[in-house]
């Protein structure tokens, strides 16, 4: 049982936006009141205090699309030839970087985002992982990660050609037994999606497989989707049409469906992601990082398309996808007015609706019944705080590591900056051991 109080509420409640000395109390996995401090310290003084000492308190930030398996690229000396487009991208690093994963690199690749997540406010992820010779149980060892640090997660492998049947079977598998685990287990805090890695390396008879073997599931399929424009000249080539029209066409669109970055689409296709109801989720650093273009969300947006932010495995601080969300569409139309709403209403809102539609609960947002997601940020305000501008204090004047507390499911995670029950030197060490044998692999 938890009060954290002594601070400003920014609850993403349109009714109750803002709580000067505000307070939440905390029972179980829920909040169960909101309200002044001494209020409510005078209501529950049996409950143990958390004093904000006048920081921002606001609910835990959501990643609605990572790679955990990309952790231990960090750093790595790549012998690859130069990059001349994004498949060379992709196959002189991720293709060799998955290829040479373990069950313990898949486990503490993890683990080691997991803890620099929490350390950026980050309560909720969808993780979406490739390990082509180590697919068996690798959801169940990123799962074990999770329940370990405590942070909320939607799992998914991703299926794909390209590395032969044996790999496509075993990836199909792994994408079935893990939502089956997760729908007999029923808990928020684990879900599942059914991961594909783009069209370009799935081929007709594995897609249909795919779409066969999840239809008896209420979930969807977490795929790349016309992410560079070799994807879709690969499926005008080969069947005729776009991506976004291929996986209509397949039946791969619904409204648990997550349609990572498209960026290559054109109005027909953001008619059939609206038609269907579809995610889509930005991921605008990575997309700048690979120089792929820049995914036309403020019409998809315009067109009531659910869109989310995601940092594709690039950072793991959400405030950094948010900045640079706002920055790339002012660039790219060459007009300063625009994504000011579309960009916090992505990290804020929608990854919000996102994640609910997977949860059976509410989760990011301060509110009596919500999940208590709930993170204390260190941000002492040079101008005046209202419920009209907090977005602008959080654009110009927060980053992830302004975090000290966080508490995931009514449970303190880090609070000051220290884990709590979780010896993060101990498996910092273990993963820079494990990366130093994969960079010899490599």
């Amino acid at each position: 049982m938890l009060l954290i109080g002594n601070g400003k509420l920014i609850t993403r409640d349109e009714s109750r936006p803002l709580v000067e000395d505000g307070c939440l109390a905390v029972r179980g996995k829920k909040i169960i009141n909101i309200g002044k401090t001494d209020e409510l310290k005078n209501k529950y003084h049996e409950y143990r205090f958390i004093d904000a000492k006048g920081k921002l308190i606001m609910p835990g930030f959501i990643n609605t699309h990572m790679h955990y398996y990309s952790t231990f690229a960090r750093g790595i000396e790549n012998d690859s030839p130069p990059a001349k487009n994004f498949p060379d991208i992709l196959k002189g690093l991720w293709w060799r970087l998955d290829k040479v994963l373990t069950l313990e690199d898949v486990y503490y690749s993890a683990l080691v985002q997991m803890i620099d997540q929490v350390k950026n406010g980050v309560t909720t992820v969808f993780d979406h992982h490739a390990s082509p010779y180590a697919i068996k149980n690798s959801l169940f060892k990123i799962a074990e990660a999770a329940e370990l640090i405590g942070i909320r997660s939607n799992l998914c492998y991703e299926t794909s050609d390209r590395d032969g049947k044996r790999t496509i079977e075993e990836g199909i598998l792994e994408n079935i037994d893990f939502i089956k685990y997760c729908h007999d287990k029923n808990d928020d805090m684990i879900k599942a999606m059914f991961g594909l890695h783009a069209s370009m390396t799935l081929s007709e008879e594995t897609l249909d497989k795919c779409v066969d073997k999840i239809a008896s599931f209420n979930t969807g399929f977490h795929v790349h989707t016309a992410e560079g424009i070799e994807d879709v000249n690969d499926a005008k080539l080969k069947y005729g049409k776009g991506v976004v029209e291929r996986f209509y066409d397949k039946k791969v669109l619904n409204d648990k469906t997550i349609a990572v970055h498209c960026i290559h689409i054109n109005d027909k296709e953001m008619d059939m992601l609206k038609e269907k109801d579809t995610i889509v989720v930005h991921n605008p650093e990575s997309n700048m990082g690979n120089a792929v273009g820049v995914a036309a969300i403020l019409k998809m947006m315009e067109r009531d398309i659910l869109v989310g932010l995601g940092t594709d495995g690039y950072t793991t601080d959400m405030m950094e996808s948010y900045k640079v969300a706002n920055l790339i569409h002012k660039h790219t139309n060459q007009d300063s007015t625009v994504a000011w709403e579309e960009a916090p209403q992505m990290l804020f809102k929608n990854n919000r609706l996102i994640t609910e539609r997977f949860i059976e609960n509410q989760v990011g947002i301060l509110k009596e019944d919500a999940l208590a997601d709930i993170i204390i940020v260190d941000y002492k305000a040079p101008t005046p705080i209202r419920k009209n501008n907090v977005n602008a204090h959080l654009l110009f004047g927060v980053n992830g590591r302004f975090v000290d507390t966080t508490i995931i499911n009514g449970k303190v995670i880090m609070e000051n900056r220290e884990f709590v029950n979780i010896d993060e030197e101990r498996m910092m060490a273990r993963s820079r051991e494990l990366a130093s044998k994969l960079w010899m692999r490599f």
